[in-house]
């Protein structure tokens, strides 16, 4: 499953590699809220969140649907700034039904809310949809929606000053700390990009991007396929510290082209028994049981939710589940009148680094 940048005709120079302190402080909130992706970095999480005013923790969990599973597309800016504040600025610009699109595909775990489609600030019928949607993914989801759609300036503000608390809370330290080792690594692709050429830039980013054979297309091995358009606009490269093992892409209709990889260096892996290896690389060798994984690893499922999403039978979906779970890859949990899975990112880890960043991609 691939996503797909076209550049035909781009000039180089519209290749960008920049750092963002907007897009690395959303990496920071995506560990705060999923310290397990990133087990390096789980004494960070502690410390953060043990040090974090009451106030600003309970903000934080109030919106992190907006980076914990995927991140909105406004916080992953396309035309990075030097500072957090001019980032920010810069989110303050976009128009409401852009940025309420934005935050309700994260909120509402669908992209059946996406722009081009009647927007929920004004047609009633999506508005209905799109709340609904985000009851299905919980009360703090409902809340969030219905307070974005009925005053979505308030939101917005409320969001800004939620982040700037950040930076003074922990960003700012950490960004001082990571802040180099950007620089370090935009040298190095910037040099790249100018003496050998796009090819060679895409390779030292990561080995799941790639320059098609015809230098038209950029390919991006992501969980589903999906297609955009880098005419006139150009694509955005973000190095992060903190989004290791993550390869986040934006690609949405209406924006530009963005991926931000990661830098820092992988851990070593645990050793666990022979058998326990085979027996899960047995469950992940089916490619359905691989994708349904990777869904997973955005979080939280039922059964019929991944039916849905792979178009498959909810018997079919239950039998690679069981397989799944009998590898210790999965733990199910109930729900009121609900079973959701969710993935087993411990036992995960120790299969390896490279295995643990394809599925998270």
């Amino acid at each position: 499953m691939t996503l797909r940048i076209d550049i035909s005709g781009l000039p180089s120079e519209r290749l960008r590699f920049a750092a963002s302190p907007l897009a690395e402080l959303t990496a920071m909130l995506h560990v705060l809220a999923e310290p397990g992706h990133h087990p390096q970095l789980a004494g960070w999480a502690a410390d953060v969140w043990a040090g974090l005013r009451p106030e600003l923790a309970e903000r934080l969990r109030e919106a992190d649907f907006l980076w914990r599973s995927s991140q909105a597309d406004f916080l992953i800016p396309a035309r990075p700034r030097s500072t957090l504040a001019e980032e920010l600025d810069d989110v303050d610009r976009i128009d409401d039904e852009t940025y309420v699109t934005a935050a309700l595909v994260t909120t509402c775990g669908s992209n059946r809310v996406h722009f081009g489609a009647p927007s929920p600030l004004a047609d009633a019928t999506a508005r209905e949809w799109a709340l609904g949607l985000a009851q299905a993914r919980g009360a703090r989801q409902e809340a969030f929606a219905e307070r974005l759609l009925a005053d979505p300036a308030a939101v917005r503000a409320r969001v800004r000053d939620t982040l700037e608390q950040c930076a003074e809370a922990f960003f700012d330290a950490a960004w001082t700390d990571v802040a180099v080792r950007l620089a370090t690594d935009l040298r190095l692709k910037n040099d790249l990009l100018k003496r050998q050429g796009v090819g060679a830039a895409l390779a030292s980013v990561s080995g799941a991007v790639t320059l098609a054979p015809d230098g038209d297309c950029i390919i991006v091995d992501k969980l589903q396929d999906k297609a955009t358009a880098a005419h006139g606009t150009g694509v955005t490269f973000i190095p992060s510290v903190f989004g290791r093992p993550h390869l986040v892409a934006v690609h949405a209709p209406g924006w530009q082209p963005v991926v931000q990889y990661p830098v820092a260096e992988p851990g070593p892996a645990e050793p666990v028994p022979l058998e326990t290896v085979t027996l899960r690389l047995e469950a992940l060798a089916h490619p359905v049981r691989l994708r349904l994984l990777r869904t997973l690893a955005r979080g939280p499922r039922t059964t019929r939710e991944l039916a849905h999403v792979w178009d498959l039978s909810p018997p079919e979906v239950s039998r690679h589940l069981a397989v799944l779970r009998r590898a210790d890859l999965l733990t199910a949990r109930r729900h009121g009148r609900y079973v959701r899975y969710t993935l087993n990112l411990p036992d995960l880890t120790a299969l390896g680094t490279d295995l643990l960043a394809a599925v998270l991609r």
